[in-house]
């Protein structure tokens, strides 16, 4: 190539990426892996035959739950050629970390640990953790500090194993801010604590792309599931989640481009409606493609 071509195709590059940007940026692959949580999928077997049924529809990974059996997950995560790079605790909601009751946040800090190991076992490098629920009988302040309180006892595990303690925001009626929420994580004064950003929860209360560039680096994984705005406020508040990805009003180009500003590079994980046959979750993986390409 002389410099006469050299020039015009550098000028013609910037020509595209000026006239369209949208498409000169899907040229540039994301490195946003693609997993599935295991608890969506309604697909019919073993454990194995529903790891199996995941890669096929496409997944790189898989997000098991807590306290399932450690020898039959790591038999088909190999089996079917997936990775495991999330755990979600499976006894959080039942075990609330910010009871009054002694016995029940034992119980919640012991399920928690047990969450850790699960994910050491499995090589994954993060654990997804509801750390209160705030109720009639479980005040916002006592949450906030019965919660810390809890999960600072399970600190020195996840250090040591190299595991981070990754806060999903859910509707438990509490960090109900992406200034609190960030707050709450940079008071353990541990990079063991990150936070596990839900997409779709989050709309109800918020945009996901401000608390993207608010949570930052704090961010270890993310759940993408849709929400419609409208369904919620025509049809009742849980049916807003009723909806594929891609038909709600998650502005997903917005949210990618948040994504993009703080340099994330780790996996989306679906918790979405649909995974309950092989084509369903084709669908999902497709359409996540997609989403990560706006």
């Amino acid at each position: 190539m002389n410099r006469r071509q050299f020039i015009q195709g550098t000028a013609a590059t910037v020509t595209l990426a000026a006239a369209a940007p949208s498409l000169f940026a899907q040229a540039q692959k994301r490195p946003i892996k693609k997993a599935i949580m295991f608890a969506t999928v309604g697909v019919k077997g073993t454990t194995l035959e529903k790891f199996k049924a995941i890669k096929a529809a496409g997944f790189a990974g898989v997000e098991p739950m807590s306290h399932m059996n450690q020898e039959e997950v790591l038999k088909a995560r190999d089996e079917a050629g997936l990775e495991t790079p999330s755990v979600c605790c499976s006894t959080h909601w039942q075990e609330n970390m910010a009871s009054p009751d002694a016995a029940m946040r034992e119980r919640a800090l012991a399920g928690l640990k047990q969450t850790l190991q699960d994910a050491k076992r499995y090589g994954a490098t993060s654990v997804l953790f509801i750390p209160a629920v705030v109720s009639k009988t479980v005040p916002y302040a006592d949450a906030y500090k019965r919660s810390q309180e809890e999960m600072k006892k399970a600190i020195p595990m996840a250090e040591d194993l190299g595991v981070k303690i990754a806060i999903e925001n859910v509707w438990n009626n509490f960090l109900l801010s992406p200034m609190e929420a960030a707050r709450y994580v940079d008071e353990f004064n541990s990079k063991a604590v990150g936070w596990h950003f839900d997409i779709g929860n989050v709309m109800r209360i918020g945009w996901p792309e401000q608390w993207i560039e608010v949570l930052g680096k704090r961010i270890q994984k993310l759940h993408i599931k849709e929400f419609s705005r409208e369904k919620m406020n025509s049809q009742g508040l849980w049916k807003g989640f009723d909806v594929k990805l891609r038909e709600g009003d998650n502005n997903w180009p917005h949210v990618m481009a948040a994504l993009d500003k703080i340099g994330y590079n780790g996996w989306g994980i679906a918790e979405q409606g649909g995974a309950d046959s092989p084509e369903g979750m084709q669908d999902i993986s497709s359409r996540m493609d997609k989403i990560f390409a706006s």
